[in-house]
């Protein structure tokens, strides 16, 4: 997506996407970990735990796997159930 940001290290492979209509950042890991608030941490932490939501369903179907993943982003985005709630009024109009 043109509006999707994109913060790799300096690792080769990534260099493809310097071509892509969306914004790339990189970080040099060997000079300093992360710049301001963009950093890989917050993907890992995400990916982790969307497997512990995985593991404590014994998986899920391949067909409903994209549901699950926006279930898990706004969980995640929106960590307390008062924030859920909120932003669910918020879209809901109410």
């Amino acid at each position: 997506m043109p509006d999707s940001i994109v913060y790799t290290d300096y690792y080769h492979s990534y260099d493809v996407l310097d071509v892509s209509e969306f914004k790339h950042f990189r970080i040099n890991h060997s000079t300093h970990f992360a710049e301001a608030k963009n950093h890989i941490n917050g993907i890992e932490n995400f990916w982790k735990q969307v497997k512990r939501v995985l593991r404590k369903y014994n998986g899920i179907n391949k067909k409903s796997f994209p549901l699950f993943l926006k279930e898990c982003e706004f969980r995640f985005n929106f960590e307390t159930p008062k924030e859920q709630l909120k932003m669910l009024r918020f879209w809901c109009g109410i």
